[in-house]
């Protein structure tokens, strides 16, 4: 039975594919007008500091802004399959479509793109959101979905992650990623004291900081890593979705390491050349100002031409002088 033209039941219309995320296009354009406020003082900075004050600034806001990024990013874990599959309910047919599932830290998303997009009078392509965050209920969305009469690959992939699905996963999945995403806004929090301590200049306590930033980034990977695997696989026929781990959980590694290797190399230098260190914040050249200008003021001033007329005078003639006054 169908509907209006060769829709089927359920649905008057196609469902279009999810909206952009305005959350990271707001996070990433922030950062990057604070980089190109940085750039345009730049020429201000004398000397061979400038390489090192880019360097650093480069270096913060990349690390700040990946910090903050992945919190909304949704593909820490992803995977993909090509099957034929059954399109909807209460009809038989067969489409061919590549079926994706990406795991963030809020929820799941689904995706559905037909090969070729445009079949059985329909277009194709789809990419739904099941949230888990403490503010949303799964199994609601999942249901609306039912409601909503989504395609049949969406249901079926959405189901595994219910609450009452005998895979059990659905809880693991949600406090791995709730923990894993308080541990992010830790170190976000404390990437931002790194900052202010740099600035200060507390040289010392801004590689403990950011060495702190490190650990509680690759700890989120740990809490988010801490879960049984999938019970039920995801079969479609003979093709079987998996999973692996996506953009999100490598470049958190990534930047985790960064983090640790520049802490640990401020700490050591610090203890071991805290010259060269102080050469790179640009701390030098304004030391050796402030010298200057102490040890200038403690010179006395430039005497008179009348003063070193005297200073001239043969200590003979000074001698009579003085000996004819008394």
């Amino acid at each position: 039975m169908t509907l209006w033209n060769g829709s089927f039941p359920f649905y008057p219309g196609t469902n279009a594919c999810f909206p952009f995320d305005t959350t990271r296009a707001i996070i990433i354009s922030i950062f990057l007008s604070v980089l190109a406020t940085f750039i345009i003082i730049l020429p201000g900075i004398r000397g061979r500091g400038r390489l090192f004050w880019f360097l650093r600034v480069v270096t913060g806001l990349f690390m700040g802004a990946v910090v903050l990024t992945i919190q909304f990013t949704r593909d820490w874990e992803t995977g993909w399959v090509t099957a034929n599959t059954s399109y909807k309910s209460f009809s038989r047919a067969l489409v061919n479509a590549n079926i994706g599932l990406h795991i963030g830290l809020a929820g799941v998303n689904i995706t559905l793109v037909g090969n070729p997009v445009n079949q059985v009078n329909e277009t194709i392509n789809y990419n739904e959101h099941f949230s888990w965050t403490f503010d949303a209920d799964y199994d609601l969305s999942y249901s609306e979905g039912l409601e909503k009469g989504l395609p049949s690959p969406i249901l079926y992939v959405a189901e595994k992650f219910t609450t009452q699905s005998p895979c059990s996963v659905h809880r693991q999945y949600r406090l791995s990623s709730h923990y894993a995403s308080l541990t992010l806004l830790m170190a976000f929090c404390t990437w931002l004291i790194s900052i202010l301590l740099f600035s200060m200049p507390i040289l010392l306590y801004g590689g403990y900081m950011l060495l702190l930033t490190a650990m509680l980034m690759l700890f989120s990977l740990l809490f988010f890593t801490a879960r049984n695997a999938l019970k039920c696989p995801i079969q479609f026929g003979p093709a079987s979705l998996k999973t692996d781990y996506g953009g999100s959980f490598w470049l958190t590694l990534a930047t985790g390491l960064l983090c640790l290797l520049l802490g640990l190399g401020i700490i050591i230098l610090n203890s071991v050349q805290p010259e060269k260190l102080k050469l790179v914040f640009n701390l030098d050249e304004g030391k050796g100002e402030e010298e200057e200008g102490r040890d200038m003021s403690y010179l006395p001033a430039e005497p008179s031409s009348s003063a070193q007329d005297m200073l001239m005078v043969p200590l003979g003639e000074l001698c009579e002088v003085t000996a004819t006054q008394l």
